[in-house]
């Protein structure tokens, strides 16, 4: 993007270089067998990535959604897996931690989640409350100096593999009755649940979690009691921007196997990019791309510069993600197309790219959910639910 700082754009290169030597290799293996790249996150932390938004204070690299979103752009081009598992445990788990914590938590938590020691997630959705997160069931219930919390969360990226997770549980009878807890995988009661096998985003872990009257500490709660939606909200809408970088990274990814495919491949005595057909596909998949690129960064810049604030910024951050996990599946989709049988197989990674591309526009709020957001800003609440 044009307002890359020198900063940024040295850490472009980093993480793409990155991505190339310790991704790069392992994906089609770790895609096939459902596995996980555990020892990058290790390597993410010597560089610095996995407290990206963290401030310097606190242990991080205080570099913001920009950097965040450069970051899971590179990484989402090579690997989409693994970079859903780095946006879990960096914006979904340390962001909240740096952002919301208390001093002393941390100076207990941050440390090794920084590092790469310890692997971290959020616990949110429910099996019975999704896209409506306020419906939750998970409750905690103070006795003392410590809660008691019960309940079960389900599509829990880094579930089966993390050891710290930042979770939300009722502590009143309202729906905005809720609070924000640290929980920890020792923790007694605390289980990772079902493993979900699922069609993309192979090489990400996404498990149940399963809370059976575990024993909270009450210094392991978050801010004020009852007093979390507003924080969950916000950051939803810094994971949306985020999470637009994969979008990005595949859309980027799946428009250069097409164009070197489409420059390689004859038919007919020629190359098939020399077909109308053929160029149509690119010259629309590249526009598309380079529309919810500058739509995404300007999203992250307005957030850095503290542009994102109310309404607003949950409208502009449901746009970025809207449109470009919608482009980054249609795009894959394409590339399949212009590869013929060849992108239908495992021979090229176009295939993947669409797999991993669907998730997006489910996972971090529905295309549809995005949609009611957007049209409750633009024509206000009462309105667009009438027409709903």
């Amino acid at each position: 993007m044009w307002f890359f700082s020198d900063e940024q754009k040295m850490l472009q290169e980093t993480v793409r270089q990155f991505a190339q030597t310790e991704l790069a290799p392992k994906i089609e293996k770790l895609d096939e067998e459902e596995g996980f790249n555990r020892a990058s996150f290790h390597k993410m932390g010597d560089l610095g990535l996995l407290g990206i938004t963290v401030s310097e204070e606190d242990g991080g690299t205080g570099l913001g959604a920009v950097a965040a979103t450069i970051a899971m752009e590179e990484m989402g081009a090579v690997d989409a897996s693994t970079t859903l598992s780095y946006l879990a445990h960096s914006i979904l788990c340390v962001n909240q931690i740096g952002t919301n914590g208390s001093a002393e938590q941390k100076a207990k938590y941050l440390p090794k989640l920084i590092s790469g020691e310890w692997l971290g997630g959020m616990g949110m959705s429910e099996p019975g409350a999704g896209s409506d997160a306020l419906g939750m069931k998970t409750k905690a219930v103070r006795a003392g100096d410590s809660y008691t919390v019960t309940g079960t969360k389900t599509w829990i990226t880094n579930g089966p593999v993390g050891q710290v997770f930042y979770c939300y549980a009722k502590t009143g009878d309202t729906k905005r009755d809720l609070s924000s807890f640290i929980l920890s995988s020792d923790m007694p009661g605390f289980s990772a649940g079902h493993k979900f096998k699922k069609m993309g985003m192979r090489a990400s872990p996404t498990s149940e979690l399963v809370f059976e009257n575990i024993k909270v500490p009450a210094t392991n709660r978050v801010g004020e009691e009852g007093a979390s939606v507003r924080m969950m909200m916000k950051n939803l809408d810094l994971e949306r921007i985020t999470i637009a970088g994969i979008s990005l990274g595949i859309a980027r990814a799946s428009i250069e196997v097409a164009t070197r495919y489409s420059k390689e491949r004859t038919q007919f005595g020629k190359p098939i990019g020399a077909f109308q057909q053929i160029q149509e596909r690119l010259t629309e998949a590249s526009a598309w791309y380079e529309a919810c690129r500058a739509l995404t960064y300007t999203a992250a810049k307005m957030w850095d510069e503290g542009l994102m604030v109310g309404r607003e910024a949950s409208m502009m951050a449901a746009k970025a993600k809207l449109q470009a996990a919608q482009m980054a599946t249609q795009v894959a989709l394409d590339a399949i197309q212009i590869l013929g049988g060849y992108g239908y197989t495992k021979e090229f990674p176009v295939e993947r790219y669409m797999r991993d591309a669907k998730l997006i526009e489910i996972g971090a709020g529905t295309n549809e959910i995005l949609r009611v957001i957007i049209a409750r800003q633009m024509l206000g609440s009462e309105v667009a639910d009438a027409l709903s």
